[in-house]
């Protein structure tokens, strides 16, 4: 396949992202007094804005990509579930997979900013794991939509959306299905991803994951744990993200140590997310594992030059791509 028709390609696909969405709140504004009631700046707000997180950056990621994005998740009836769900709808997200409870508060992290300055960040949140019910009306969902998807992102968060039952069933159904799966681990469930087709840890969360030491300089080492971790998991492939060191692929008998482009770096955050979701779009279209490795690479040094977190330039991917072939 050309860089053109790998392209090409991503228009074609259907992606189901299962995990935790959650609201990002921003609310901007000026500083003139402190609080006669505490010693804490008195925040005049000027504007409020919110955007997708957690996994609502993949779907961005995804949709930027050409792809259909369809979220699975489990939220709250609740007021910012309101405004999460509409903000999905807005952005042309496929909503069928969304679930609403009344057992649940939707994830919102807002950030006051005062000039340039963050001067508190509020969660509300819970991270207990969804109820016996819920993780039902997931799975029964996912397996409605897994026939008509090419390629299944696990989001994971710690946030409680997938739990080892849902996660186990998702992945028998998908596989029965041939249909890839591909992980964004955290540390929670990071033991739970049997059976997937790649998983993407970071450098950290596979020495925490597997609570292991190793030189990550010396390639032998690297291999080596690397392999643990798909013995342990009876996994395809595994990807791993060194930050400024590159990735790492072992996948389909082959492993590849890929360096990392030097970039201006202006903001890491959201890295990740464009990495996992180029990866799943690859494996979609069964490329090799060198390629897979190569385009998310590349997507996550493009994203790194932008600040804030914002969705991957497929135009810009393109070009950048050609470069490199």
């Amino acid at each position: 396949m050309t860089i053109d028709q790998v392209f090409e390609a991503f228009d074609t696909l259907r992606v189901l992202v299962i995990g935790d969405v959650m609201l990002d709140s921003y609310v901007w504004g000026k500083v003139e007094r402190i609080s006669p009631e505490a010693p804490v700046p008195v925040v005049n707000v000027q504007k409020r804005e919110y955007r997708l997180g957690g996994a609502g950056n993949v779907l961005l990621n995804v949709q930027s990509l050409g792809a259909e994005a369809i979220i699975c998740s489990v939220i709250g009836t609740d007021g910012p579930g309101d405004l999460l769900e509409n903000s999905l709808k807005e952005k042309g997200l496929n909503c069928e997979g969304l679930i609403r409870s009344d057992d649940r508060i939707t994830t919102i992290k807002e950030r006051i900013i005062a000039g340039s300055q963050q001067v508190v960040r509020i969660d509300t949140e819970t991270d207990k794991p969804v109820s016996k019910s819920e993780t039902e009306k997931l799975v029964a969902k996912a397996k409605e939509l897994i026939p008509s998807c090419q390629v299944i992102i696990f989001e994971d968060y710690d946030k409680g959306v997938l739990t080892p039952e849902s996660i186990a069933e998702v992945t028998a159904f998908a596989n029965e299905h041939n249909v890839p799966t591909v992980v964004d681990p955290k540390k929670r469930n990071f033991l739970a991803y049997n059976h997937v087709t790649l998983f993407k840890p970071n450098l950290k969360e596979l020495r925490e994951g597997l609570k292991v030491d190793f030189n990550v300089d010396n390639l032998d080492e690297l291999k080596a744990t690397v392999q643990h971790l798909k013995d342990s998991l009876q996994a395809k492939g595994a990807l791993i993200t060194l930050s400024e060191r590159g990735v790492f692929i072992d996948f389909n008998e082959e492993t590849h140590k890929l360096p990392a482009h030097i970039r201006q770096i202006a903001d890491v955050s959201g890295a990740g997310d464009t990495v996992i979701s180029i990866a799943a779009c690859c494996v979609a279209l069964k490329l090799p594992a060198k390629s897979v490795a190569a385009i998310s690479n590349l997507g996550g040094g493009l994203v790194c030059e932008m600040v804030g977190v914002v969705p991957i330039d497929k135009a810009l991917l393109k070009s950048e791509a050609k470069k490199l072939v």
